[in-house]
Parts: C-alpha cells; structure tokens; sequence
C-alpha cells in the first residue's frame, strides 16, 4: 500500500490547515456549550461564534447579518433556489447542484463559448420580465475557467433599473458561486456585483461540510430548516461553532495568501502542462489557457482512456480526476466537456490536474515524469 500519494485533486477536496485545526480544537471539548444558552461560558461561545462571522462577512465584503452559515455549499445553493419563484438563468456548465435546482422552476439554460465561458449577450438575451434569478459559478470546478461576473452583474443593474421605470415589481438577483475561486482570485461582494454569494469551507483547507450564503439585505430568504430561529430564523439548528470558527480562519489564510499562492500555483501547472505537451504533442488542453485558475489543468489525450489511466497513476501513487468528484462518483460523462463540444474520442482521454497546498516544486516534477511514463506505456500498448 503506498502511503505518501502525490495529491493533484485539491478541486475535490482539501486538508484542513493545521491552523485551522488548531482553533477549532477548543471547541470540541472545553468550549462545547450550545451557543444560545444563558449562562457565561455559552455567552463566550456565542461572542466567538459571533465574531467568526463577522470575520467571514469582513473578508468578503459584506456583513455579519448577511451571513447565512449552511452546511456547505450545495444548502446554500438550494436556499437560494428555494426563495425564488420566478424564471431563472443559468449556463449549461454549472455544479449538478445549480442545474439540478433549475430544473424545479422556470428556467433558461444559456450555452457557453468552446472555451467554457459565458458570453454576456448570451445571458442578456435570456431574461424575461419574469427572470427572477441569474445563478453563475465565478470558476468552473472542471475546467477552471474563471467567468465574466461583473460584466453579467452589469446586466442584472441594468435591468433592475428598467423594471422600477417600467413599474415592474418582480425582483432581479445575480447568485456567485464562488466555492472554487476564493484563494485565487479576490472574492468581494461589491468588487464582483453580486446579490448573493455561495462559499465552501472544504475548499479552502477548512472543515467539511461548512458553508455560507451571503445575501444582500433587500434580497429576501425563505427559511430552509424551520426550529429554533438559529441564522435569523432561516438555518435553524444549534450552531456548529468549530466548523464555523475554522472556516473563518481557513477564508483569512486564503484571504493573506491570495497573491503569493495564485502565483505559485500557476508556475507549477505551467510547468506541468509545458511538459506534457512537449512529451505529447497532440494532448488537448480545454478551457480558457488565458482565464483559468492558476491551479487548474484540464487535458486530454485522445486515444486513452481516461478512467483506466486514472487507476494506473494510483497505483504509482499519483492522485488525479477524470473530471468533477460528482460526475467520477456517478460513473457519468462530463457535462462540462460535452457543452463545449468535445469528441468522445477526447473526453475519454481526460484528466483534471488540480494543484493546492499539498503541491511544490518536487512532487509536481516527480508527478509529470509519472504521469508521462505511464502514458508513453498506454500508447505502447494500443500500437500492439
């Protein structure tokens, strides 16, 4: 059994920062009091519950009652879905979460470019005077690319404005799932123009099954877990104070480590990538190679199966995907490859390279010279 694995999947999942650990672990034991009792080691609990949100709402932009923590960002998503009842947008390379809520009320599925990204025009021509909801992943958790959220929330103020001339009542909101941008890219409410916005402690280096929504305070919230009036009566529940504190410190380390990491990152995918490329001349890279997420590499190599190469580099002790962990769980086809129109013949040859904290300069050479080996032996035995 090969222990020490060369991790190239942050995009699935991440370890939880030792930092992280460190202040949750008070929280499990001596600091274990429910938040909303009375008395004052529950009070000091509920005033560092308290100030972990602030700390989250602070980081993003935002503020403290505008934070709804959930358990991750699926719940969010749903909560959002859940508080709309009219038409709503989204592109055809969404999380199964997104296109899966959808699909329970009105809805207009917009296409994306090759590239896998969302062309603005595109989404404008989709709303009605109905449209009640325009939901839009900042990256894509495939193939990393990274969206035109400002512009679309451009979109949304201006038809917001035309509907108060027009005497129109029904609201407008742009969602941003921003679960896969936030340590690589500047994550702020204002900055990116958004109503609402979803975050993911278990990308983060944070705890799993931790997550927020923020939501603007015009915008209104149906409640998703009716009891005790916890998360201002719209998350009931008592509080789970360690993910949350974790998660605060995970979003401040990514926060402060934002420039450094995004740079670091993209010089080790590019050197994988350039030497993938050098090695295999006709690999395909999908997505935007210009607006991507610095850690991310989609590439395909036609002929291979993708899958099959996947268990081959396990046995090596490298760890990569064939695509998002919802899709490889379910043993189906991208959606992702087949709304920018990849053959077949390419999609099978896939793997997502996702680099993360776990990566450095030895183990990323130390993967590429894996992964090139064990390809070289694919295509050898094919020729056969």
């Amino acid at each position: 059994m090969i222990k020490n694995f060369i991790y190239l999947d942050h995009a699935a999942a991440t370890p939880v920062d030792r930092r992280v650990f460190d202040v949750m672990l008070p929280y499990f034991s001596g600091l274990f009091y429910n938040p909303s009792s009375p008395y004052f080691p529950a009070v000091q609990v509920r005033r560092d519950y308290d100030n972990a949100k602030k700390t989250l709402a602070n980081l993003i932009g935002g503020k403290q009652d505008e934070i709804i923590i959930t358990a991750g960002a699926t719940e969010s998503i749903n909560l959002v879905f859940n508080s709309v009842s009219g038409h709503v947008v989204v592109s055809n390379i969404e999380h199964h979460a997104v296109l899966n809520c959808a699909k329970k009320c009105p809805h207009t599925i917009v296409l994306v470019d090759g590239r896998g990204i969302i062309q603005v025009e595109v989404i404008a021509a989709a709303i009605t005077p109905k449209t009640q909801l325009i939901s839009v992943a900042l990256a894509n958790n495939e193939l990393g690319t990274i969206q035109p959220v400002r512009d679309i929330a451009e979109i949304v103020k201006k038809e917001r404005m035309d509907r108060l001339k027009n005497g129109n009542k029904m609201p407008i909101y742009l969602h941003v799932d921003a679960s896969q941008g936030v340590g690589q890219l500047n994550v702020n409410v204002a900055r990116l123009g958004a109503d609402l916005l979803t975050l993911n402690s278990g990308k983060i280096y944070g705890p799993k099954q931790v997550g927020l929504l923020w939501a603007a305070s015009f915008v209104k919230l149906n409640p998703q877990i009716i009891g005790g009036g916890q998360e201002r009566g719209i998350r009931s529940g008592t509080e789970n104070v360690a993910g949350v504190i974790g998660f605060a410190k995970a979003l401040e380390l990514a926060v402060d480590h934002q420039s450094f990491e995004q740079k670091r990152l993209a010089t080790l995918r590019d050197y994988m990538q350039n030497n993938l490329i050098k090695a295999f001349p006709e690999a395909v890279i999908s997505g935007s190679q210009k607006n991507r997420l610095a850690g991310h590499l989609h590439i395909s190599f036609p002929g291979i199966d993708g899958e099959r190469l996947l268990f081959i580099l396990e046995d090596r002790g490298v760890l990569v995907a064939t695509g998002s962990a919802c899709a490889a769980n379910k043993g189906t086809k991208s959606h992702v490859l087949e709304a920018i129109s990849i053959s077949d013949e390419i999609a099978n040859g896939s793997i997502r390279i996702t680099l993360g904290c776990l990566s450095n300069e030895k183990n990323t050479r130390q993967a590429c010279k894996i992964i090139i080996s064990e390809l070289k032996k694919e295509y050898e035995r094919l020729r056969k």
